[in-house]
């Protein structure tokens, strides 16, 4: 099956990059991070290559890759570049495609494009990914909200960190989103540790096929 979908986050560092891993693993899938702003240790590709055991001709290279940990826009502008939002096109893999985007939904590309014009213009099915800890209902309903008014469609969501069986809900019922599982942090976060969590609490029928 040649399905391309995106993960999402309600926000950076809630754990899009292990959630992708998790899948590309799990799938055989390729993987795609359009925009990296931050070079500075492990980037989200190395990172997905490791904890995914996918072989390099299954990461593809980032359109851009930015110095600066930073909002994409801000970090293009330090060097004096402009990210072309419209020219962004995921490359062409045999098998699934996992595009993880850099930040939240609303996070800018450049001063004319925030991230959500790109999913709005590739109309992929999308993956929400979570934090359970405060908060994370309001950051989850906007984000939702703000991804059905530009007609992208969602897969579920995914959530990271410990049990919070009420919240979980609360988002379920409210947003009207399918619960696809939930990631517990993990220690130690091995590629196997990743791939038995993955396959012990994720609902795998979403995704089509067990590739």
């Amino acid at each position: 099956m040649n399905r391309r979908f995106v993960i999402v986050g309600t926000d950076t560092g809630v754990g899009k990059t292990v959630v992708s891993a998790a899948i590309v693993g799990a799938l055989s899938a390729c993987y795609w991070k359009p925009v990296q702003a931050g070079l500075d240790g492990e980037t989200d590709s190395q990172v997905v290559a490791r904890l995914s055991g996918a072989p390099a001709e299954r990461i593809f290279p980032e359109a851009w890759r930015l110095r600066r940990a930073a909002s994409p826009h801000l970090a293009a502008h330090d060097e004096g570049v402009s990210i072309d939002a419209a020219a962004l096109n995921p490359p062409r893999c045999d098998g699934p495609l996992v595009i993880e985007t850099a930040g939240g939904v609303m996070t800018p590309l450049s001063d004319r494009a925030l991230t959500i014009d790109v999913l709005e213009r590739w109309r992929f099915p999308a993956i929400l990914v979570a934090r359970t800890s405060l908060g994370t209902i309001n950051h989850s309903l906007l984000t939702l909200e703000a991804l059905r008014r530009r007609g992208v469609s969602m897969m579920g969501i995914i959530f990271v960190g410990d049990a919070e069986p009420d919240v979980q809900r609360s988002i379920e019922a409210i947003g009207g989103v399918r619960i696809l599982g939930r990631l517990p942090k993990l220690d130690p976060l091995t590629d196997k540790t990743l791939l038995a969590a993955f396959n012990a609490a994720i609902a795998r029928d979403a995704f089509g096929s067990r590739a």
